[in-house]
């Protein structure tokens, strides 16, 4: 299976995955401290699920490593456990009339098109895990569109989201110590998504340091 970049560990990479856990820590604490999940998107984070369940169908029989297995059932419950307090603990908080224009259907389809024809191997595995790669790239569009529409964002959604695309440009950084460092090293579907992940955070990234100088 793909996973195999998954098994090699440097300082990016680690720093990444560090970035991500605080992102979720901030969103939670975001919403359970103020009892609210205004500005935050629902479907950004059902997207997440999709993404994560997707690529991590492995865990049912893949735990070579204790580390990886504890990130993946970390990434899976977080993401759950957001969704259960934006869908019922604190739903009446949430947005819904501001995310009611977008569709994710429109963001799933194309993602998963493109795993059928664009995959290393055309097999249900292979797809699934290109499917996750494509997805996650533009799984942040939603939450974008949300912050767009609202014209306001708090300083902890504001945090999160830097998180992510902190965590996202750490693994941009991971794949070219990889190429430079490792022969052979080649998974160009998952640099192409990742570009194109981090691109769609550059404008936020723009504005956020403008906000805090």
């Amino acid at each position: 299976m793909s996973t195999a970049w998954n098994t090699h560990m440097n300082l990016f990479r680690l720093s990444g995955d560090i970035l991500h856990l605080v992102s979720f820590f901030l969103l939670i604490f975001k919403i359970r401290s103020t009892r609210s999940c205004a500005g935050i998107s629902l479907k950004t984070q059902t997207l997440f699920a999709v993404v994560f369940v997707t690529r991590y169908l492995d865990l049912m029989w893949n735990w070579h490593s204790l580390y990886l297995v504890a990130m993946k059932l970390i990434f899976i419950s977080s993401t759950f456990y957001i969704m259960y307090l934006m869908g019922w603990k604190y739903r009446s908080t949430y947005n819904r009339e501001e995310e009611k224009r977008i569709h994710v259907l429109y963001i799933i389809i194309p993602c998963l098109v493109l795993a059928l024809f664009i995959n290393q191997r055309f097999t249900l595995w292979e797809i699934l895990w290109a499917f996750s790669i494509y997805l996650e790239s533009v799984a942040i569009i939603p939450q974008l569109m949300l912050l767009q529409k609202t014209k306001s964002v708090e300083t902890l959604t504001s945090h999160y989201i830097f998180c992510l695309g902190g965590y996202r440009t750490l693994y941009l950084i991971n794949w070219i110590f990889r190429y430079l460092t490792e022969p052979h090293y080649s998974q160009w579907i998952v640099w192409v998504a990742g570009t194109v992940q981090t691109v769609l955070y550059c404008d936020f990234f723009y504005y956020y340091f403008k906000s805090i100088k």
